[in-house]
């Protein structure tokens, strides 16, 4: 039996109220016998910042360098607002990007069939909605300099944030998109702002040329990202896999989240160039949905996600494709019994703790692997 490093980092709010379900889960696989999980926590966001004044520690960074992944919960909070910008608690999250390289970011929507009303469009708009939306994640106008506010004088001030790609930070995005696309219906939508921004004139040129070069097999179209937008709204199914820059890819990212009527039900993966050697990628994964300090120790927040991208975890850093397939049937199973967090109550005469989501996704994986 393989034994996997994980490097658990919480976080704030229900970071580690949702954690605590995942944790149940790795010692569950590590009963069963398919895999063992040495665990190490840290602080990461508003926590480390009261514990260290940075947003994560020289010696987490390390010990996530040194993790065969990095599982982490959420940032942030109101009481943070007020301390100094470099070390805000996001500030943790964007490093550990940074530093790990982690530069493709997989977020998939997916609508469960149970779930489908819980949705603001129509159940026929979004039942059994499954794409997958790949960010670019280390570059563009969060990463690029120079990036100041600066004071010209008479109450007045400029803010700047520069967008900056180069063609190796296009082709290896794209190369992760058009893999991933084989995989599933074969289909890629690229999308950027070519027509007010040059960025997006190049990103337009080199996914053209990576397309014609390595993936004629591919089908492949273009959108601008505002149009994107209305499409995802309009009639999302037509998307497989989506392929776009850090910015664009933040807010249409969110943009498919909500189609699926939660933000607790999403999980993503972040990960960096496959080890030539190994094949291992260094990766972090992480649910979609922030810290929701107003309902923080609660009990009431919904390891869905959570759970979800451990299960990315298996699947995309460990080769534990089957576990990985039973988590997520064992979610939807659970969905289709009727059981249900605050977030996604809809029409359900009651709601579910966390605690006792957790165990329920727990006990239909515990059949399914009997």
């Amino acid at each position: 039996m393989a034994t996997y490093k994980l490097f658990l980092l919480p976080g704030d709010g229900i970071g580690p109220e949702v954690m605590t379900e995942v944790e149940k889960v790795a010692a569950f696989l590590g009963e069963a016998g398919v895999a063992s999980f040495e665990i190490e926590k840290g602080l990461v966001g508003g926590c480390a910042y009261d514990a260290h004044g940075q947003a994560i520690s020289e010696e987490h960074m390390a010990m996530a360098q040194a993790a065969d992944a990095v599982i982490f919960g959420a940032v942030g909070g109101p009481k943070w607002d007020s301390v100094p910008y470099d070390v805000r608690p996001e500030a943790g999250l964007l490093r550990l990007r940074k530093d790990l390289a982690l530069f493709a970011n997989l977020r998939p929507a997916i609508c469960y069939p149970a779930l489908a009303d819980a949705s603001s469009l129509k159940r026929e708009i979004i039942e059994n909605l499954d794409i997958m939306i790949v960010r670019e994640l280390t570059g563009g106008v969060y990463f690029g300099e120079p990036k100041q506010i600066i004071d010209l004088g008479n109450g007045q001030k400029r803010g700047i944030d520069t967008q900056v790609y180069d063609t190796y930070e296009i082709e290896r995005i794209g190369r992760v998109a058009f893999e991933l696309a084989r995989k599933r219906r074969n289909k890629v939508t690229s999308s950027e702002k070519r027509n007010v921004m040059k960025s997006g004139v190049l990103w337009h040129e080199v996914m053209s040329a990576l397309h014609k070069r390595e993936y004629p097999d591919v089908e492949m179209e273009h959108q601008l990202a505002d149009s994107l937008g209305m499409q995802l709204v309009r009639w999302p199914k037509q998307f497989d896999v989506i392929v776009t820059d850090n910015l664009f890819g933040d807010m249409l990212s969110d943009i498919a989240a909500m189609l699926t009527g939660s933000l607790g039900m999403l999980p993503s993966a972040s990960l960096g160039e496959a080890n030539p050697k190994t094949g291992q990628r260094k990766a972090l994964y992480e649910p979609v949905h922030g810290s929701a300090p107003d309902i923080a120790g609660q009990g009431i927040a919904n390891p869905i996600a959570m759970i979800g991208s451990f299960a990315m975890c298996l699947r995309y850093s460990f080769g534990l494709g089957d576990a990985a397939d039973k988590i997520e049937q064992a979610i939807a199973d659970v969905l289709a019994s009727g059981l249900r967090t605050a977030d996604i109550k809809g029409d359900a005469a009651s709601t579910v703790s966390t605690t006792q989501m957790g165990e329920a996704v727990l006990a239909q994986l515990r059949k399914a692997m009997a």
